[in-house]
């Protein structure tokens, strides 16, 4: 269910799954995609939400407009309605940068430790540019945050000042990414960059490179929807959860 979460910026609305058994659960802050907060990404909450977590989806273009206001009119089945829709929202993406992603990210952790059927430590999961998000909570939450998924994430490791695999040395998660062929966004040289960061902080991970599968590859609203790459992601995500969450 769409619920509304409290941050210094305002209410943000969120997605909110929830097992059917009661609580207190694990928590795992899902991080979405560009393309925003929408019934693909509730399925995906709900599906982690049925392996006994509560999970919360924020809105993170929550500063741009509500979740209404901001997806797209319907699914992006061609990669040309896909390729214009992207064309008219990398502002957006562009504005979200560390300062209010990390006070954000704060906010969206509170909210989740401060409900009764919610227990530490957490999981963290994002998509596409929700993966760096997903980087960022886990180095500036250590204490917090037990694990960590990125699956087609786009910009993980770069040359930049702040490119959020400097964060790593803080972070004590076990992380998995699932990198997408050939992404532009993530080239071979920024995934090595990204393994020899995971190395050189002593972390637990896994940094595959999905053959064959597309950037945005999970997202079946898309034209590039990989069922066999999306069913594998789920497989090392559950896994993931299961050793560090419930295990």
């Amino acid at each position: 269910m769409l619920i509304e979460v409290t941050t210094p910026a305002g209410p943000v609305q969120a997605w909110l799954a929830t097992p059917e058994a009661a609580g207190p659960h694990p928590g795992v802050l899902l991080f979405m995609d560009a393309i925003g907060l929408r019934p693909r990404i509730y399925q995906m909450a709900d599906r982690i939400a049925s392996w006994g977590h509560v999970v919360l989806a924020p809105n993170v273009f929550h500063r741009d407009g509500r979740v209404a206001d901001l997806a797209p009119a319907g699914p992006l089945l061609d990669d040309e309605s896909r390729a214009a829709f992207f064309a008219g929202i990398r502002p957006r993406i562009e504005r979200l940068t560390p300062g209010p992603a990390l006070a954000d990210i704060a906010a969206y952790l509170a909210a989740l430790t401060g409900r009764a059927d919610v227990r530490a430590p957490l999981g963290v999961v994002g998509y596409c540019m929700g993966a760096r998000l997903a980087v960022r909570a886990a180095g500036a939450h250590p204490d917090l945050v037990a694990a960590c998924g990125g699956f087609h994430g786009g910009g993980l490791a770069t040359t930049a000042a702040d490119s959020p695999h400097l964060g790593l040395a803080r972070a004590r998660a076990e992380f998995a990414f699932g990198h997408a062929d050939a992404d532009t966004s993530m080239p071979p040289a920024d995934v090595a960059r990204l393994g020899e960061a995971l190395a050189a902080a002593g972390l637990t991970a896994a940094n595959d490179v999905y053959a064959g599968a597309r950037h945005g590859y999970t997202m079946s609203d898309t034209a590039v929807y990989d069922e066999a790459a999306t069913e594998r992601h789920f497989t090392v995500l559950r896994d993931l959860f299961g050793r560090t969450l419930t295990g």
